[in-house]
């Protein structure tokens, strides 16, 4: 039997530069991201945290780096007790230039069975790639009701 995933896809009009950018810029990613920050130089082997406030919510290790077409590290939510005794699962993001725009695939991998993470990023990911979206193509993020950690 395969492992859980969450796959998520969506076109966004911009350049993959753009949108590499929007990913990785620490202060980008706080913009539509909960107003969490992610922080790493973005180098295969280098840590990745995001911030929020001052407290550590996720952290990571990148596994692949190949601007602007794919991005891939580790994930262990530290905010959770539970959460944080699960192995690491894997993001991965596919840029990819298609009529006009970027088809942006996030994948996120590597759950164990029985994980706590798995139903709480999936709610959490369309949340933050649709701001994503949203502030790519209208210079506004979304702003929802009841903001999570991560």
């Amino acid at each position: 039997m395969s492992k859980p995933e969450f796959v998520y896809v969506t076109f966004i009009k911009t350049t993959p530069e753009t949108l590499w950018h929007a990913l990785t810029d620490r202060a980008f990613t706080e913009r539509y991201w909960y107003g969490c920050s992610l922080t790493s130089d973005w180098t295969v082997g280098a840590p990745m945290r995001m911030d929020k406030g001052g407290r550590t919510v996720n952290e990571g290790v990148v596994l692949e780096s190949d601007p602007p077409r794919k991005l891939s590290y580790s994930w262990v939510s530290v905010y959770d007790e539970e959460m944080r005794q699960e192995p690491p699962s894997r993001v991965t993001y596919l840029l990819e230039p298609s009529h006009g725009a970027v088809k942006l695939t996030v994948i996120h991998d590597g759950f164990a069975d029985d994980s706590k993470t798995l139903p709480d990023i999936s709610t959490g990911w369309p949340m933050v790639l649709s701001s994503l979206k949203s502030i790519l193509e209208t210079g506004q993020p979304l702003i929802f009701d009841s903001a999570r950690a991560a």
